[in-house]
């Protein structure tokens, strides 16, 4: 506006948006808009924090979390859940999580059953947490060809989640321990699907991507298409190499699931 009143067309000219990303991107392209006068430097502290946080997003790639939660009486599922981690961790843009659930069992109870310690290096998992994990595996030894009781409780106390449907759309998988051949490698992960239902998260089973693995009868072999899985016997069969790569492929492969979602 000049002094007389009159309109007075500006001579500066402001570069247009995409002008002005590429500039604070450092880009070296010339082109028309590249042309227009350098602007002063109070302008360039005017540009908008929504253009500039949009840039650092896009240069900024968030690590995807997947948590492996667990229940582990005699430390069968949890050598499961550490080879899965390193699967998991394999990928690139993805990282693994180990959590325990609580015990339901009193000190004195687990020690007439002869379970071992605890490792306090996996900590225990508080229900809330589940919220921020782009997914989870979750692993327990059966009881009568379902999970374990102390990974029931944990499912039985994720109810407000339930209720804000905060997991919805998260993938999921199960791992398991059974005692015998016949003690439910299937049924302990099918019957769990239920709980996943219910907070409206897929269920992301391993069908038969283990490959050659899947078919070998030379050993036994836990697992099944709905997850990896081991046999305990009695409580001192070690698992195999074979289970544990089962277990180590189901990381990678639930990673990679995760990853492709991430990006659609």
């Amino acid at each position: 506006m000049g002094k007389g009143g009159g309109c007075v067309p500006s001579k500066k000219k402001h570069p247009s948006s995409s002008s002005d990303a590429a500039r604070l991107r450092g880009s070296t392209t010339v082109t028309a808009a590249n042309n227009a006068p350098i602007v002063a430097d109070e302008e360039i502290h005017e540009t908008p924090a929504e253009a500039v946080n949009s840039i650092n997003t896009q240069s900024v790639t968030a690590t995807l979390k997947v948590f492996i939660v667990f229940y582990s009486m005699y430390g069968h599922v949890e050598k499961l859940a550490k080879r899965m981690k390193k699967g998991v961790d394999g990928v690139e843009g993805v990282e693994a999580v180990l959590y325990r659930v609580p015990e339901t069992l009193p000190d004195d109870v687990l020690e007439q059953m002869k379970a071992p310690p605890k490792e306090a290096e996996v900590p225990v998992i508080k229900a809330a947490e589940l919220a921020v994990a782009d997914g989870v595996l979750f692993g327990f030894p059966t009881r009568y060809g379902c999970m374990a009781a102390q990974m029931k409780a944990f499912f039985d106390s994720t109810g407000q989640l339930w209720k804000e449907q905060a997991l919805a759309g998260k993938p999921a998988g199960f791992f398991v321990s059974t005692g015998t051949q016949g003690g439910g490698q299937e049924t302990t992960a099918w019957t769990a699907i239920t709980q996943l239902a219910h907070h409206g998260m897929l269920f992301v089973p391993i069908g038969y991507t283990f490959g050659a693995g899947m078919f070998k009868m030379d050993s036994i072999r836990g697992g099944s298409p709905y997850g990896a899985g081991v046999y305990a016997g009695d409580g001192t069969r070690e698992p195999t190499e074979t289970e544990l790569a089962f277990a180590e492929h189901q990381g990678m492969y639930m990673a990679g699931v995760i990853k492709r979602l991430s990006q659609a």
